[in-house]
């Protein structure tokens, strides 16, 4: 077994091999060396503070790629100016390595308008300036939403949420004012519910009860009667109720009457106003208990004469004495009172 291990052709096969495994190894070491060119660097050059077509410019004279990246705006720098290079400037790379650039853009990047419709005043302005933009005039209106944002203007033309503006652009916003009082309610009477629907919500009030007389949706129907009445006084915002048939209003003279036993009901204005001071004031009657009363049987007390005292011999004349007969009154039955005597 060891003399074949050691015969002189197996000893050959063994070098050989190891001969060919070596000049693998070096070729493969080689081939690498030449394709990423192993041992030739190059410094990379400093472009700070220069505008960014001179950097690219130097890049690809050094035989460096490049890749821009807009920072955010500073207004201290120059509008494309080169802030920042990676690798930094002086490291040693390879050919055709790409560069990193940070420039300066030309100005503040655009920003998203925000959703602030139908949003209170306070809090739409503290969004607006959060995202970089400025509020001009505020334009107050009518309008049931007081202090919230109707609409917001540019130019004078309404600006939708979402638009991309420039920062620090300045936008108009259109405000509710809040409901008036006390407008005429419009006539509806003889419009079709399109035009009834369309007129109340011009004049800002709501749009209540639509009840037609066939029981349809038909906006294309007369209204002939509505609540409240044409030219009455309300607050906007307030509802109106319109009744709407296909015939006319002349013709639903009978229904109209109904409605005005309903909604019209008249107030006798010929009587004398209530003079609340001589309406007699009620007073509850307070209940008492009854009181218990015990029957006590009383004697008549017997009074005695009293003996007559003899003066005494003081010198001076003695007082005059005189008795009378004791009075009495007259008692109830169940309660004799007793005699009293009175001395004078």
């Amino acid at each position: 077994m060891l003399k074949s291990l050691f015969h002189w052709k197996v000893l050959v096969n063994f070098i050989v091999a190891a001969a060919i495994f070596v000049g693998l190894v070096w070729l493969t070491f080689r081939w690498l060396e030449y394709h990423t060119n192993h041992g030739k660097e190059i410094p990379v050059p400093n472009v700070i503070n220069r505008s960014v077509h001179d950097a690219i410019k130097i890049l690809e004279d050094s035989g460096l790629d490049y890749e821009v990246d807009s920072f955010k705006y500073d207004p201290r720098y120059r509008p494309l100016q080169v802030l920042k290079i990676y690798p930094s400037p002086g490291s040693r790379v390879k050919n055709g390595r790409t560069v990193m650039l940070r420039v300066n853009p030309k100005s503040y990047a655009p920003v998203s308008v925000p959703d602030i419709i139908d949003r209170y005043k306070g809090l739409a302005f503290r969004q607006l300036e959060q995202v970089g933009l400025k509020v001009g005039d505020t334009i107050f209106e009518p309008s049931i939403q007081r202090d919230a944002v109707l609409r917001m203007m540019l130019n004078g033309s309404t600006l939708k949420p979402g638009t991309l503006l420039p920062r620090f652009t300045t936008i108009d916003l259109v405000i509710g004012a809040g409901p008036r009082r006390n407008i005429a309610v419009p006539n509806l009477v003889g419009l079709t519910v399109q035009e009834a629907k369309a007129i109340i919500a011009n004049n800002l009030f709501e749009i209540g009860l639509v009840e037609h007389e066939d029981g349809g949706s038909d906006d294309s129907d007369i209204v002939y009667y509505q609540d409240p009445a044409s030219f009455d006084l309300r607050d906007q915002g307030m509802q109106i109720d319109i009744w709407a048939s296909k015939k006319t209003p002349a013709e639903m003279g009978r229904k109209i009457s109904q409605l005005n036993a309903i909604y019209r009901i008249k107030i006798d204005t010929t009587l004398p106003p209530i003079r609340y001071e001589e309406v007699p004031a009620y007073t509850e009657p307070v209940p008492t208990e009854p009181a218990v009363t015990k029957k006590t049987e009383t004697k008549p007390a017997e009074t005695k004469p009293k003996a007559e005292e003899k003066p005494k011999n003081t010198g001076t004349t003695p007082p005059k004495t005189s008795t009378s007969t004791p009075t009495k009154t007259p008692a109830p039955a169940e309660k004799p009172k007793a005699k009293k005597l009175v001395i004078e």
